[in-house]
C-alpha cells in the first residue's frame, strides 16, 4: 500500500471519456516512455555502446503498413498533426501464456487507442475503441497471401486475430476516415515487464474493485500496483460498472497516465542499469510501424512528443451504444461517432456533443 496519489481518483465515473485530467504536478512529458534515456546509455556504455544500440534495435518487430495496405487509405491530414494507433494485444503464445490470461487460441486487440497529436504537439487526445464495438471488417490480405473478404457485424477484437495487425489498422482507418500515421503494439508479457522494470504503478480508486475473473483485489484506496495487479487492473471488467468492456476503458486510461508519471517521476538518468532492464524489456514486446521501428526513428518521434503533457492529455471513449439485435455488443453511435472522428481529421477541437456515449448514459 502506498501513501502518495498520482492520479485522481476516476473510478467511480470510469466511461466518463469527456474530461480533461489536470495535476498539480510538474510536466509530464509522454514521449519519455519509448526510448526515456538511451542517450546515456549509449555514450556512457564506450566500447560496448554499439553492441547496446544492436541489441536493442533488434528488438523491435517492424510492420510496413504501405506495403500491407497498399493505396487505398485515407488521406494524411493537410497540417503536421499525427495519428498514432496503439494495440495492446492479449497473445497467449509464449510467455504470454505463462501470465494466467486465459485459454482463447491465437491472439485478440485487447486495447485500442487512437491517439491525435495535433499540430504544435503541445496537447494529445486519446480515443478508446471499445473491444466488443461491431465493425465492419474491410477486405484485407492475410499473411499467408491470401485475401480475407469484407464482413459487416464483426467484433472489433476479433480482427487482430483473424487477420492481423495491419486488417486493424486498415479496419480503423476505414471506420474513421482518419488516416494513422503511426502503429505501435505491445504484448501482455512485455506490458507486465516494463510495470516490474519500474518498481510498480500507483493508482487510487473510490470503491472496491474484486473480479475472480482477472484475479483483481483492491480494497478502495491507493495502490502500487506490480505487473501481475497492473494486467488485471487494465482487464478488469466484471469487477466494475455493469460488468461490460465499457467500464474498464476509464481504468485503462486512467492508469496510462499514472504509468506515464511513474516513469516520470523516477530519476532514470541516474541508473543507466534499470534504463537499460526497462529499454530491454519495452523494445522486446514492441511492434511499431516500419518507419518506427528502429531506436534512432523512436527516438526522434519521442523528441517530437516533448510538448505533450499527460496531465492535459484529453481521454475519450468513442461514442457507442448498445446493439439492438445483441445486447451484449455495442455500435458506433451517430451522429457522436462521426463528429469526433472528423474532429480529429481536420485536427479541430472535439465538440462536447462527440464525448458523450449512449451506451453509459453520458
Amino acid at each position: 500500500m502506498a501513501h502518495s496519489t498520482t492520479t485522481e481518483p476516476r473510478h467511480a465515473q470510469p466511461e466518463d471519456g469527456g474530461g480533461r485530467r489536470r495535476s498539480g504536478r510538474p510536466r509530464r512529458r509522454w514521449g519519455r516512455i519509448v526510448l526515456l534515456s538511451l542517450v546515456v546509455l549509449l555514450l556512457a556504455a564506450g566500447g560496448t555502446g554499439y553492441w547496446v544500440y544492436s541489441g536493442l534495435n533488434g528488438n523491435i518487430t517492424g510492420l510496413d503498413l504501405d506495403e500491407a495496405l497498399g493505396d487505398d487509405r485515407p488521406e494524411k491530414l493537410p497540417t503536421s498533426g499525427q495519428n498514432l494507433l496503439v494495440l495492446g494485444s492479449d497473445s497467449r503464445a509464449g510467455k504470454n501464456g505463462e501470465l494466467g490470461v486465459g485459454n482463447v487460441p491465437g491472439a485478440r486487440s485487447d486495447t485500442a487507442l487512437v491517439v491525435h497529436i495535433p499540430e504544435g504537439r503541445s496537447e494529445a487526445v486519446a480515443v478508446s475503441i471499445p473491444r466488443d464495438t461491431l465493425v465492419t471488417r474491410p477486405e484485407c490480405a492475410k499473411s499467408d497471401g491470401s485475401t480475407l473478404p469484407a464482413a459487416d457485424r464483426v467484433m472489433f477484437n476479433s480482427v487482430y486475430s483473424t487477420a492481423g495487425p495491419a486488417c486493424v489498422v486498415k479496419t480503423v482507418e476505414k471506420m474513421s476516415g482518419v488516416r494513422m500515421d503511426h502503429y505501435m503494439e505491445i504484448d501482455f508479457a512485455g506490458f507486465k515487464g516494463l510495470v516490474d522494470a519500474i518498481g510498480g504503478v500507483t493508482v487510487t480508486v473510490d470503491e472496491p474493485i474484486k473480479d475472480e475473473s482477472s484475479g483483481l483485489d483492491l480494497s478502495a484506496g491507493t495502490h502500487k500496483l506490480n505487473g501481475t495487479q497492473s494486467l488485471a487492473f487494465v482487464r478488469t471488467r466484471h469487477g466494475i460498472g455493469d460488468g461490460s468492456d465499457l467500464g474498464r476503458i476509464g481504468l485503462q486510461q486512467q492508469f496510462m497516465l499514472a504509468l506515464l508519471s511513474e516513469v516520470k517521476r523516477q530519476d532514470l538518468f541516474g541508473s543507466p542499469t534499470k534504463t537499460y532492464k526497462i529499454a530491454d524489456t519495452l523494445t522486446s514486446a514492441l511492434t511499431t510501424d516500419a518507419e518506427l521501428a528502429s531506436l534512432t526513428s523512436l527516438a526522434e518521434f519521442a523528441r517530437s512528443m516533448n510538448g505533450v503533457d499527460p496531465s492535459t492529455m484529453e481521454t475519450i471513449m468513442l461514442p457507442v451504444a448498445y446493439d439492438k439485435v445483441d445486447p451484449n455488443r455495442v455500435v458506433a453511435a451517430q451522429p457522436q461517432a462521426e463528429q469526433l472522428w472528423e474532429a480529429v481529421r481536420t485536427d479541430s477541437d472535439i465538440p462536447e456533443s462527440a464525448k458523450k456515449s449512449p451506451a453509459t448514459g453520458g
